[in-house]
This record gives structure tokens, C-alpha cells and sequence, in this order.
């Protein structure tokens, strides 16, 4: 699957843009604060509808606009094309594939579902587990068909549990729902298992390649190791219902990178996180790949930045080893490492032309 053309209306500093994609490579190239970062965002969120920059719908509207729109055309086999649509305002977002109605904003990334590597994607190590969660489980979406029934099944669960721990709630009430979180959660917890043990051999490899260091994964699920999720749960009971919220389970699960034995965040530079974090993202891109060959898309964003030469060859090789749509942003048209892009765009002040093509 690829994206083969895009409509823009004021999304961010885009007032307007009408692009047709390359199937392999398309480069964007533009000074600093010219839009590059915006047309990737209006990408990725044609495929997650959601920013990777930020949580406020109100920031994507450009100024003096009620909304913004997006159309994508995704093309996949066999000859078949699939139109993505959202149209989004300060408040919300309404979303629309083939024509219809979405159910959620899950459904887009069955048919464009696109990675980020961007400068800020060494936060995927150094900020909190929610990061990491939301990492880790868009990887599971990808191998385990029914991981996004099992995932709303343990939220929808978690929320009533909750609800029911509140003060002056009967203190049985919440003992109704733990038969679903415990038969979800453990679910959840055997798919992100699953999933790591596909994900620890590959990102080792990377690791090694990037930086020369042994690295592997930490997986916490939640509770504490030793215990299992019922008995956990039912030790964690009491506690719960004097603070009104549940304390262990799925929602609480984190994944760590370590490298060389140590956890990444606390000893290894800026420059070396992006590394480890944007060989995180390749790896899951090489699962999905595998799975369904064609179907992925890498968004790269300035990725010379905090890299010397020899780190961001190092970077750009596993990246061509991926069969994969690529979408990138550089100040100049010579990035090395890449080759020729099939499509080239020169961005500036909100503006997006396309480059003659050759011959």
C-alpha cells in the first residue's frame, strides 16, 4: 500500500497543496520553518489520525481557519485504491474511508499505516512509559488480529472498575468488572509478549550495527514480576479502593531498552538515543514488512540532525534495506545515502512546488 496523492487545506502554515507521491521515495526539501515538518504531519496523520507533535487539535487549523482537511489515495494490491479522509476542527475530527464513516481513528492504519523518525524521537526512550505503551501496542495492532478488540475490551473495563472504586460506590461494585479486566489483561500481556520476542532479536541487530552495543528489552507488564495478574490484582485490591483507582494492570505495562546492561536513557548521549529509539522503529517497520510486504511507509524528519556523517550512513543503510514507502525532509536537495528520490518537492513559507523530473 502507498500513498499516491494527498489533498491539503489548511493544515498548520499549508493553506493548500495538491501533491502526487512516488511509490519509493519523495524528498522534501526547504529551509528551516518553511513547512517541511507540517507536510509530514498532515501525512501522518492522514494514517493515525494524530499529530507526532502535538495533542491540540486547535494548533493544526491554520490561523484564522475553522478547520483543516486531508484526502489521501491509497493504492494497494490487487488495482485497488482506497480513499482516506478527515476533515478536523478545534473540537474534533471527522474521519471517512472509502466513503464511509469510521469507527475509530484505528481503522486508517489499515490501509496507510506510516512510521515517524523525527528529532524529537530520542523522548521515545527518555520520557515516561506512555510513550513506549502506545509504541509497543501499535507494533502488536500490526501481528495480532484481534488485539484491538482485546485492547478496547480492557479499557472499557478499567473505566468501569474506576468508576466503581470512587468514594460512596459499593464496595462490591468493582469486583463485578474484574472477571473481564483480569480475562483482557492477561490477553493483552500474552500479545505483547508475543510480540517482544520478535522485536528483542531484530532491534539487537540494529543496535549493533548503529552503535556497536549489546541491546535488549525490559519488559514490564504492569505488575510485579513473580506474580501473576490475578494475584496481583487481588493483592492490590484494598489500595485501590481507598484511592479510588486501579493500580496494576495493562494500562501500567512499560517497555526498557537497555544497552550493554544498563537502561539507555540513563547512560548514553542525545545523539545515541535517537539511534536506539529510531532502531526501535525500524525493527517494528521490518516486522510489519514482513507481515505484509508493501504496506509500510517511513516518515524521516531532518534526520542529519544530531547525527555526525558516519552515524547517518549507518542510519540511511538500514533504511534502504526497507521496502518501504519513504517521505523525507532535508535543508538541501544532496542528502546523502538515499540515492536519487523518485519525487522531489522544494517547500518554502507554506508553499510546496514539485521538481521537473528528469528527462
Amino acid at each position: 500500500m502507498t500513498l499516491a496523492r494527498i489533498e491539503i487545506d489548511e493544515f498548520r502554515c499549508l493553506e493548500r497543496a495538491r501533491l502526487r507521491f512516488d511509490p519509493q521515495y519523495n524528498l522534501f526539501v526547504g529551509p528551516n520553518a518553511s513547512g517541511k515538518t507540517s507536510l509530514l504531519e498532515a501525512i501522518f496523520f492522514l494514517g493515525r489520525g494524530r499529530s507526532f507533535r502535538t495533542r491540540r487539535l486547535d494548533r493544526l487549523v491554520r490561523q484564522g481557519q475553522d478547520g483543516f482537511r486531508l484526502v489521501g489515495w491509497v493504492e494497494g494490491p490487487p488495482a485497488r485504491t482506497t480513499v482516506l479522509g478527515i476533515g478536523g476542527t478545534r473540537q474534533g475530527t471527522e474521519i471517512r474511508i472509502g466513503g464511509a464513516a469510521a469507527g475509530s481513528a484505528a481503522e486508517l492504519a489499515l490501509h496507510f499505516p506510516p512510521q515517524i523518525i523525527d528529532p524529537e524521537i530520542h523522548k521515545l526512550l527518555e520520557e515516561g512509559p506512555q510513550r513506549r505503551r502506545r509504541f509497543l501496542d501499535w507494533g502488536v495492532f500490526h501481528v495480532e488480529p484481534s488485539f484491538l478488540e482485546v485492547w478496547q475490551r480492557y479499557h472499557r473495563a478499567l473505566r468501569q472498575r474506576n468508576a466503581a472504586l470512587k468514594p460512596g460506590s459499593d464496595p462490591r461494585a468493582s469486583a463485578v468488572w474484574d472477571p473481564e479486566l483480569l480475562a483482557a489483561g492477561s490477553a493483552l500481556d500474552e500479545m505483547r509478549r508475543r510480540y517482544l520476542a520478535l522485536l528483542g532479536p531484530l532491534l539487537a541487530d540494529y543496535g549493533r550495527r548503529l552503535l556497536g552495543v549489546e541491546v535488549a528489552l525490559a519488559y514490564q507488564p504492569g505488575w510485579a514480576h513473580g506474580e501473576t495478574f490475578p494475584e496481583a490484582l487481588a493483592r492490590s485490591t484494598e489500595r485501590d479502593r481507598r484511592f479510588g483507582v486501579t493500580h496494576v494492570g495493562a494500562h501500567r505495562a512499560d517497555v526498557g531498552v537497555r544497552a550493554d546492561g544498563h537502561l539507555a536513557r540513563e547512560r548514553v548521549s542525545r545523539g545515541q538515543q535517537k539511534l536506539l529509539a529510531a532502531a526501535l522503529t525500524l525493527a517494528q517497520l521490518a516486522i510489519q514488512e514482513a507481515r505484509a510486504p508493501g504496506s509500510g511507509a517511513l516518515l524521516l524528519d531532518d534526520p542529519a540532525a544530531e547525527l555526525d556523517g558516519h552515524r547517518l550512513g549507518l542510519l540511511l543503510e538500514l533504511v534502504r534495506e526497507l521496502r518501504v514507502q519513504l517521505f523525507v525532509t532535508a535543508l538541501r536537495a544532496d542528502l546523502p545515502g538515499l540515492g536519487a528520490p523518485g519525487r522531489m518537492f522544494h517547500v518554502e513559507q507554506g508553499r510546496i512546488e514539485a521538481a521537473a523530473e528528469p528527462g
